[in-house]
């Protein structure tokens, strides 16, 4: 089960100004309206967060260099900030939707994002980045296509499809809000959905009748792109298909070298596109499953999630147990043994996460080195506080970029710590002060008993190593220096670290928090 620290996401900000403009590439623009409704996806009436009156919200599908423009509405009674999560924000920062870059959204305001996605493609999603809102939806999913002129490394697909997974409650965002606030746990979800909807009943003990369930329909003897992405707050989640290989083809943003796996942990914030191809008999249907990892299997049966894959001609319904899980408890070998597989497909044709020439980033010299440690919530000044290397982030009553732009004083200190601070924890806005056009080296040490997900607002990172353990000097023998993956979201599991390395480049801030 991966961690969410609500009680203060640590961001960490470099801060550089340069101006703003837009290239002469196609306008695509939308209309989000965003109110409570009320739905029942796992058979008891709740309100959720809609867009458009639609859970989950409506797919925003652009292009290459498309400039991107979103007009919000916020209906709901408290602010708002919508967070497009894995889109790279070049030289506009301001419109990446979080409190250390944005003003928050009034209630009954409205607010128009307009960003360009260049030089970037892939699978991502975007979500309500304040008071716990992601907990009652709100999200959805964003797509960013090749431009024709560039191949992608694989024949073009029948169709795309695509999945949001992610674990649930059935109390609303501010009960639940409630609850961590008392410094408590929220225990056991109550369940998984799969594109908003509840489980297929496998089984007639832990499944309800009339609960609705996600159906994906698909021709035989087609490939198809499915893109998965784990909206969750604090589950990390195993997803598999009955009887189907799933052939990984990019993450978030970076083609992959195309392997096949029977299944995929994907932790909370992560998206991936695979290759399906419904080469099986269709005698009956298939269960599509997404389930809890690192967790009492027996305890958590029920947190399972379970759509079905019907092909056109299929003669039957779904039928015999779920496919199995990994069945590691106890032993995070495998899920490390996995996430090591994914590698970058350095051939690919781009566009290319980071077009300045960082992506030779194992000839690039090391400017900046932070070692970041996470331990559980301890209490600071009367509250319940998570830290990163003992600061536990404040967010400024000013965002960091307008209080750039307009030169107040005070905002914000540039006095991140590189190393762990061995005194007591304190409560401020500490900021990395990257150097510009520097390259950071980013250790992640994650020494509890959950795995932490990790998430870098605004632009992406290279994974280059993960090992059991704490991190040394020595460490960095066993990095990846050729074909790491790129991405913006990645997990440290327990007991581990996570190596990062990340250009500072033509932004204004980055955020880099731990992830909901």
């Amino acid at each position: 089960m991966a961690s969410f620290s609500i009680f203060s996401l640590l961001f960490i900000h470099i801060c550089l100004l340069l101006g703003l403009s837009f290239a002469e590439d196609p306008f695509v623009n939308y209309n989000f309206v965003v109110s409570y409704i009320t739905v029942s996806p796992l058979g008891i009436p709740q309100q959720v967060i809609a867009i458009n009156d639609k859970f989950p919200g409506p797919t925003i599908n652009v292009t290459t260099n498309n400039n991107v423009v979103v007009n919000v509405k916020n209906k709901l009674d408290e602010d708002l900030l919508m967070h497009w999560s894995g889109i790279q924000q070049r030289r506009t920062s301001w419109q990446d939707g979080v409190l250390g870059t944005n003003c928050p959204i009034p209630s009954k305001w409205n607010w128009t994002y307009q960003f360009q996605v260049k030089d970037q493609i892939g699978s991502f999603f975007y979500f309500p980045s304040l008071h716990f809102q992601r907990a009652s939806g709100g999200f959805g999913t964003f797509i960013i296509n090749n431009r024709p002129i560039i191949p992608i490394p694989f024949d073009t697909p029948y169709g795309d499809i695509t999945i949001l997974i992610g674990d649930w409650y059935t109390q609303n965002h501010t009960a639940l809000r409630k609850t961590l606030y008392a410094g408590k746990d929220l225990g056991m979800p109550d369940g998984v959905l799969i594109n908003g909807k509840g489980p297929f009943r496998y089984n007639d003990t832990l499944v309800p009748d009339g609960i609705d369930y996600e159906t994906v329909t698909v021709e035989p003897g087609k490939t198809y792109r499915l893109r998965v992405s784990n909206v969750g707050i604090s589950t990390s989640l195993n997803f598999r298909i009955q009887s189907h290989n799933l052939l990984l083809a990019e993450a978030e943003g970076s083609y992959t070298v195309q392997q096949n796996y029977t299944s995929l942990d994907i932790h909370v914030g992560q998206s991936y596109s695979f290759l399906l191809t419904t080469d099986q008999n269709a005698s009956s249907d298939y269960f599509i499953v997404a389930s809890a990892r690192f967790v009492n299997e027996t305890v958590w049966q029920r947190v399972t999630g379970v759509a079905i894959l019907h092909y056109t001609n299929s003669k039957g319904k779904a039928s015999g147990p779920l496919p199995d899980p990994p069945q590691d408890q106890f032993d995070k070998t495998f899920s490390m043994n996995q996430a090591r597989s994914i590698r970058w497909n350095v051939s690919a044709s781009g566009a290319r996460p980071n077009p300045q020439g960082s992506f030779r980033y194992g000839s690039i010299n090391v400017t900046e080195v932070y070692v970041l440690k996470n331990k559980p919530p301890i209490m600071i000044d009367g509250k319940w506080r998570t830290t990163l290397s003992g600061i536990s982030f404040v967010n400024p009553a000013t965002p960091i970029r307008l209080a750039d732009q307009y030169r107040v004083k005070g905002a914000y200190k540039l006095n991140f710590p590189t190393r762990p601070l061995t005194g007591p924890p304190r409560m401020e806005t500490s900021v990395i002060n990257g150097t510009y056009r520097g390259f950071i080296e980013v250790i992640l040490q994650n020494n509890e008993t959950k795995v932490h997900t990790y998430h870098m607002n605004g632009y992406a990172f290279f994974v280059v190593g993960m090992d059991y353990g704490e991190w040394t000097e020595n460490s960095r023998g066993t990095y990846n220096k050729w074909d790491g993956i790129a991405r913006t979201t990645s997990q440290v599991h327990i007991k581990n670290f996570l190596l990062l390395l990340t250009l500072t480049s033509s932004q204004f801030a980055y955020c880099f928090n731990g992830v909901i």
